[in-house]
């Protein structure tokens, strides 16, 4: 039987086990793991799992039925192509400091973007205080056209009153 590749993303309130017990259903349900995310944002969890399983998707959803109901998660699943072995290697990072105010991650991103900038992965948190919220954006990606495009844009990012810093990341190793 031919097995297919799934994206499954699950949300709920962070507790402890969580990790734990959803890949040991998905091990004793006969499912392999592919490239996987599982992070902590504010108070709640996420995962989004790459998955290969020879059943469909509700079979799937099946494997993980009791323990979604008991960890009280948000389960969605789709059918995904596998492309494992795709890794990009980010070649700069940025990282992007600012009163936090809306529109910071949308007129930075756009350009980036617009000066060649591939976004391989990007993370926020928002910190000081209530009173004084601080937004921050740490970006990996590939310069597409160079690191000094990616610099005049950030000098463009800047003038909204925000910090940015371009650091290459030398992606030769050995």
């Amino acid at each position: 039987m031919k097995k297919h590749w799934y994206m499954l993303t699950l949300v709920g309130k962070d507790r402890p086990g969580i990790v734990a017990h959803v890949t040991h259903a998905l091990y004793e349900g006969g499912c392999h793991l592919g490239e996987t995310s599982m992070l902590r944002m504010g108070t709640s969890f996420t995962m989004m799992m790459m998955v290969q399983y020879d059943g469909n998707v509700n079979a799937l959803r099946n494997v993980l039925q009791t323990e979604v109901e008991s960890l009280g998660l948000h389960l969605h699943i789709d059918h995904i192509e596998g492309g494992l072995h795709q890794h990009r290697e980010p070649d700069v990072r940025i990282s992007i400091y600012g009163a936090d105010k809306p529109g910071i991650v949308a007129h930075a991103t756009g350009a980036l973007t617009e000066a060649g900038l591939d976004i391989l992965d990007l993370t926020s948190d928002v910190g000081g205080t209530e009173d004084a919220p601080i937004y921050i954006m740490h970006i990996e990606g590939q310069a597409k056209e160079g690191v000094e495009a990616l610099r005049s844009a950030l000098a463009i990012v800047e003038k909204e009153g925000v910090e940015a810093r371009l650091t290459p990341i030398d992606t030769l190793v050995g």
